[in-house]
């Protein structure tokens, strides 16, 4: 077995591990009589372990493809989901050892799981870095980032096991609206593994030719039915769907495609989920967080901030405008992928300023915590898969 075999083994069992540990942690939940005494019950214990093994058995994947490849596995979309996927688990292992927290395991492993599923979805092979990427500091720049996205992730499971105890589902509102809009969103993702497995489960593939941005004439393969084409597109397969629409060039037709096709499974996935419960996620999910320490999860909401907010200023502020002079001489762009990561850092910003300065606690800051960790997911999903820019290797 190579390394880059030995690689892809340490993922699957880490995915494994983490999904084993997720139903220790509901055992623990299950099980419990007060929030803060859990960490002594033998099924919290458990699910701590496991995590743990799981979270090593990541970072083995992680340095062994960085060995096999000669450098950092953050270079792609599969690679950084990965990447963003472990840290999750490492900042909730973090977490967990400070305020002994089993029911944010409950939340934060399953999106890892999903994230480190989403990644499986994008080619696995090892290619050879673009001149733009080769730089130590374009490592320093992504690691950074992600490891304060995932912290800042950790403030969001938080605030939702926080709004899933004190928003009222027994009557219809605009919060128990957009809360179950956030759980419909991860469903979506899980749709876009569900479609991407079965359509490359059946070989599917549509060539076509289209002028990108530059008016250079290049080719594209759609591995699901094309819904949007490229700019100017014309069809090189016989018997394969013709797209609905050319999009203009700045929009990625296949990328667009793959979200939009990820929404239509997303959603049918989500209405059987609700044929089956017979209620909402959200009610669903209420039970498990009855005993949770309110005033404990807006401290940890509140505390991840304070931390995740300076790495991720460091990462994708600072050092991505040094990373930005070497390779493109210009330390700023806007690009697509410039652009949301100040909207970013604006937004938590925000947070800080109206937590600190006019006092907003409890729902208001789990609302700001949950809305922080959309906008990084929409950086992460919809900029990467749809809109073109220097950023789009890591389609």
């Amino acid at each position: 077995m190579n390394l880059l075999d030995l690689s892809s083994t340490l993922l699957f069992i880490a995915f494994i591990a983490y999904l084993v540990a997720t139903l220790f942690f509901g055992g623990a939940i299950h099980h419990k009589q007060k929030e803060v005494s859990d960490s002594n019950k033998k099924w919290g214990t458990i699910a701590i372990v496991i995590t743990i093994l799981g979270f090593i058995s990541n970072l083995g994947y992680f340095i062994t493809r960085w060995i096999s490849s000669g450098h950092a596995p953050v270079s792609n979309m599969f690679e950084f989901s990965t990447a963003f996927g472990m840290f999750i688990v490492g900042a909730f292992i973090l977490i967990y050892f400070i305020y002994r927290v089993p029911s944010l395991g409950v939340f934060s492993l399953p999106v890892a799981i999903i994230i480190i599923a989403f990644a499986s979805m994008f080619p696995r092979e090892v290619s050879p870095l673009i001149p733009a990427l080769k730089s130590y500091w374009l490592t320093i720049h992504v690691i950074t980032t992600v490891i304060g996205e995932a912290i800042l992730a950790i403030s969001a499971f938080a605030g939702l096991i926080y709004l899933l105890k004190h928003v009222n589902m027994k009557v219809k509102s605009k919060e128990r609206f957009w809360l179950e809009a956030v759980l419909y969103s991860l469903v979506v993702v899980l749709g876009f593994v569900v479609v991407t497995s079965v359509f490359s489960s059946m070989g599917y593939e549509a060539k076509f030719s289209y002028v990108d941005k530059n008016n250079e004439a290049k080719e594209i393969v759609y591995n699901t039915p094309a819904l949007f084409g490229m700019n100017e597109h014309k069809s090189l397969t016989e018997d394969r769907m013709e797209p609905l629409v050319d999009m203009p060039a700045l929009i990625n037709g296949k990328k667009l495609t793959t979200v939009v096709w990820s929404f239509i499974v997303g959603t049918i996935l989500y209405l059987l989920l609700r044929i089956i419960l017979r209620k909402t996620i959200a009610e669903k999910l209420q039970p498990l967080v009855k005993n949770a320490n309110s005033q404990l999860m807006d401290e940890i909401g509140y505390r991840a901030v304070l931390i995740g907010f300076p790495v991720f200023t460091l990462g994708a502020l600072i050092f991505a405008m040094i990373w930005a002079q070497e390779a493109w001489s210009r330390f700023w762009g806007w690009d697509p992928k410039e652009v949301w990561a100040l909207i970013t850092w604006l937004f938590y910003a925000a947070f800080l300023h109206l937590r600190l300065s006019k006092g907003w606690e409890g729902k208001k800051s789990a609302w700001l915590a949950v809305i922080g960790f959309a906008i990084i997911m929409f950086n992460f999903v919809a900029v990467n898969l749809i809109i073109a820019g220097l950023h789009s290797y890591a389609g």
